[in-house]
């Protein structure tokens, strides 16, 4: 119950020092693109990391001058380095996703920024050459967390630079085979730059 004080009185203290601005105003769109660094954790078969990318749209709503929510939509390569064979012989298992992190940040007084979340992600295109009809499932989900530094030009906008990860709580693969379990899970490693207007 005491938590539960805390937080709303918490929110009517923000909502006094920052009610002034109109419901829109408190909306920021940015961009952002960056790297991904790849794997699949919890495989019965040896990986290694894959590089990739993603880039996309980026939209704030700023709760108080230090608190925001983010929502991006972001196109995403993701995947592994299949080693010693598997079924599938030495490759690169590249996957595509629509990725939809929804994200709580904390703005600090010097620029550092952390955010908490979770993110879903829809498949667009399949690992190819794999000899499976059907690789991944078509929905990931997992959860984010992240740090970066925003040179600002005000409460959440400006350039900025950050790093995430991301681990999936859902298993990536809907292949069926005797041999291997397709139990296993997305993480990837990201570095972006971006900027909210």
């Amino acid at each position: 119950m005491k938590k539960v004080f805390l937080v709303a009185a918490t929110l009517l203290v923000s909502h006094a020092a920052f009610g002034q601005q109109s419901l829109w105003s408190r909306f920021h769109f940015g961009l952002k693109a960056g790297a991904n660094y790849s794997n699949f954790e919890g495989a019965s078969f040896e990986t290694e990391g894959l590089t990739g990318f993603h880039a996309g749209a980026i939209v704030n709503f700023a709760l108080t001058e230090k608190w925001s929510i983010q929502e991006e939509f972001l196109y995403s390569t993701q995947g592994a380095k299949i080693k010693n064979g598997f079924a599938v012989g030495d490759k690169d298992l590249k996957l595509s996703y629509f990725s939809v992190p929804i994200l709580l940040k904390y703005h600090s007084n010097i620029g550092l920024y952390g955010e908490i979340g979770g993110q879903a992600n829809i498949l667009i295109e399949d690992a190819k050459n794999t000899g499976f009809e059907k690789f991944a499932d078509k929905i990931d989900g997992g959860a984010v967390a992240g740090l970066g530094y925003q040179f600002k030009t005000g409460p959440v906008k400006g350039l900025g630079i950050g790093a995430r990860y991301y681990y999936g709580f859902t298993d990536v693969g809907k292949f069926t085979s005797s041999s291997v379990k397709p139990d296993f899970k997305n993480a990837v490693i990201q570095g972006s730059i971006f900027y909210i207007f």
